[in-house]
């Protein structure tokens, strides 16, 4: 099956300089979107330097801090100068935390819930908008099944994770009637530098897939952690018109980590 519904239409995506973004960017626009990517300025900087920014007139690269509420929507009004009405939206920024909750600074905690629950919120009001003034569209987000399970010295990061996944549940509920899908994908272990940062060694990737009892957390039934590629795929169905009739879906891909679906 071909997916469709991308060629022409304008999409924007965050945290489009990290590994999933990445990798969403280079489909959207092999698909034929015309695609606002954004992202911290330092972040696209670094991505530009490996040579993994995508540069072509159908491509732009914004700074953009999800804390500024102005700064989205100026981003938000330059995309929709540049290519048109925004219709297609993936929300992948968002930042770590591994520290246990007797760890955890006021102001670890704010950091945390500010970009990725605050993002989420301001980034869905902004483009959840910006869809129902054009009469439809589908938005995105990417959570994690840290969401919907608990994980050691993830607190701050799994609740903001859980608070990002019930906003767009309500998001698409509030936008159904004005033709706006939002959907959520969950991922697991993505290789992706958040990921790989958490690793002592080389052997940090068959320590997650093997899993690890005394921190209550199974392992991976496939057998193998993900690529951005393979995460982006899903979120590329949800946007697709295959998708059309798919809204407030939380979908996990995580090899079977969480064994949920």
């Amino acid at each position: 099956m071909q997916l469709s519904g991308f060629d022409g239409r304008a999409a924007f995506v965050t945290g489009a300089a990290g590994g999933i973004g990445l990798a969403l960017v280079a489909q959207l626009r092999a698909a034929g979107a015309r695609v606002t990517a954004t992202d911290t300025g330092e972040a696209i900087e670094q991505a530009r330097a490996a040579g993994r920014v995508i540069e072509d007139a159908q491509t732009q690269w914004r700074a953009l801090d999800l804390r500024d509420g102005a700064a989205i929507t100026a981003s938000v009004a330059a995309a929709r100068a540049a290519f048109g009405p925004i219709t297609l939206a993936v929300h992948a920024a968002g930042v770590l935390s591994t520290l246990p909750v007797q760890d955890l600074t006021e102001a670890d905690w704010q950091r945390v819930m500010d970009i990725n629950a605050g993002g989420t919120f301001r980034i869905g009001q902004a483009l959840g908008g910006e869809m129902a003034a054009q009469g439809g569209g589908a938005l995105v987000v990417i959570s994690s099944n840290a969401a919907g399970i608990p994980r050691m010295n993830m607190a701050a990061y799994a609740a903001s994770k859980a608070a990002a996944t019930m906003f767009t549940r309500c998001l698409g509920l509030e936008l159904a009637a004005q033709g706006v899908r939002c959907n959520i994908i969950a991922p697991g272990s993505t290789m992706t530098p958040m990921q790989t940062g958490m690793w002592a060694d080389e052997r940090g990737g068959a320590a997650v897939i093997a899993g690890n009892l005394a921190q209550y957390r199974t392992g991976i039934p496939l057998g193998k952690i993900a690529t951005p590629e393979e995460v982006a795929q899903a979120a590329m169905f949800l946007l697709s018109e295959q998708a059309s009739h798919i809204t407030m879906a939380d979908l996990y891909v995580d090899g079977g980590a969480t064994l949920r679906g």
